[in-house]
């Protein structure tokens, strides 16, 4: 990665409020309510497939995202300074992820089909003390409110040091901006004790925050994914599941740098195509790394020859779900591999920002082909115009979260960490021993 330079001094930049984007997004979450609504009332079992895996894909990028900022506060990384707060304003979308998994709480007969299988099947009677619906909500629920409590934590305190009242004039006279400076920087200590502690918060809580996010993510896709082929087994299908949900969170930190650049001379002006690069790699990167976990588990689970662990890979690729999964791949490795190779594709803006839809786009059909096929009606059609406009709605919600937070705090991190002094080795003069 770049060692970029960091300016001397940063001034407080937000992005402007606007009339029309809150009515698009307001109206897109109105789409998918409606949608939803509508096909629960004639198709519940879809609706909630549908529900569930939008659920997991906007979750993952906002926790990804979160989970890239406390990768280089972990490894100490500066190449990313100028990107930081984006990370952070796309984890904006955790606290209404909670919101949206309560109802799913509620799932029984119609989402897990292990329910009804207990009682007769010998197997799942062994795997009753984890496969029951009070211990799932008891762990769905306080591993979601753990792990987001302890995301919300890390970014408040990188927020903490840009929002003191040394800076208040920075608000630029907006209220809503000033009440949650006030809110959030009660017992200042000065600017540069606040930055030291600040810092130092944020390099304790890093290692447990990631390693508390590979757990509970890992429960998401047990829970709401492989659960439900209740005799299917992978112990690699969950990191696949939150490594894919990390680079979700890359390529969106990448998208919406991107999107800044075309929107704002200031964003433009320090968001450079060192940083772009850097994000690019990782994309790259990323995509290479997913595939490498996929095929680990299609390699074994095919030439073991148990049908009971070849049983989901058959289901993805069979009829009326082979081309979508072909599709997942397609998008997924084929185009961010053969269009991000070299450096120069990677510094194009443009470029970058869409392959990144495009990843993104096979990540939520990833996501939407880890539930459906296990739950799919023989006659029904494998995907329909319902799934997207219900995401429609989940990105409403997303959108609304991720431009709050832009609107609210300082784009770029006006505070950054102090650079580590230089570990050289001592040099002994030449003969010397």
């Amino acid at each position: 990665m770049h060692e970029i330079p960091i300016p001397a001094r940063l001034d407080a930049h937000y992005f402007r409020r606007g009339k029309v984007a809150p009515l698009v997004l307001g109206g897109l979450v109105a789409v998918g309510a409606i949608s939803f609504l509508a096909l629960l009332r004639t198709d519940p079992g879809r609706a909630w497939q549908s529900y569930v895996s939008n659920w997991l894909f906007f979750t993952s990028v906002a926790q990804g995202a979160v989970i890239l900022y406390a990768a280089t506060v972990i490894t100490k990384a500066r190449w990313n300074w100028s990107v930081r707060r984006i990370s952070l304003s796309l984890g904006a979308f955790l606290p209404i992820s909670f919101l949206l998994l309560l109802p799913m709480l509620g799932l029984r007969e119609n989402y897990f089909p292990w329910l009804e299988m207990m009682a007769e099947d010998e197997i799942l009677q062994q795997k009753a003390a984890y496969l029951n619906i009070p211990f799932l909500m008891a762990r769905q629920a306080g591993g979601a409110l753990l792990l987001f409590t302890m995301s919300l934590i890390f970014v408040y305190w990188s927020l903490r040091p840009d929002l003191g009242p040394e800076g208040a004039a920075e608000a630029g006279g907006d209220a809503a901006r000033a009440r949650w400076r006030a809110r959030l920087s009660g017992k200042w200590l000065g600017q540069e004790r606040e930055e030291d502690r600040s810092w130092a918060k944020l390099t304790v809580l890093a290692p447990p925050l990631v390693l508390t996010y590979a757990v509970v993510m890992s429960m998401f896709a047990v829970d709401w994914a492989m659960s439900l082929d209740p005799h299917w087994l992978s112990t690699l299908f969950p990191a696949w599941f939150f490594m894919g949900a990390f680079w979700s969170g890359i390529a969106s930190t990448a998208l919406l740098s991107v999107l800044l650049k075309k929107t704002l001379p200031y964003a433009d002006k320090h968001i450079g195509p060192q940083q772009l690069h850097d994000l690019g790699q990782l994309t790259f990167a990323y995509s290479i790394f997913w595939t490498y976990t996929f095929w680990s588990q299609y390699l074994v689970i095919w030439y073991g020859k148990l049908p009971w662990e070849q049983e989901w890979m058959v289901q993805r690729s069979g009829e009326g779900w082979g081309r979508l999964s072909l599709l997942v791949i397609v998008l997924c490795f084929v185009v961010p591999f053969a269009s991000l190779i070299g450096r120069a594709p990677k510094k194009r803006p443009g470029w970058l920002g869409a392959i990144c839809v495009l990843i993104l786009g096979g990540l939520w059909l990833e996501r939407f082909l880890l539930i459906a096929p296990s739950l799919h009606q023989p006659g029904q059609a494998t995907i329909t115009f319902w799934e997207p406009l219900i995401g429609l709605g989940f990105l409403g919600l997303f959108g609304t979260a991720v431009r709050w937070f832009l609107v609210t705090f300082p784009i770029i991190q006006l505070w950054q960490p102090k650079p580590l002094p230089e570990m050289t080795e001592a040099e002994l003069p030449v003969g010397s021993r």
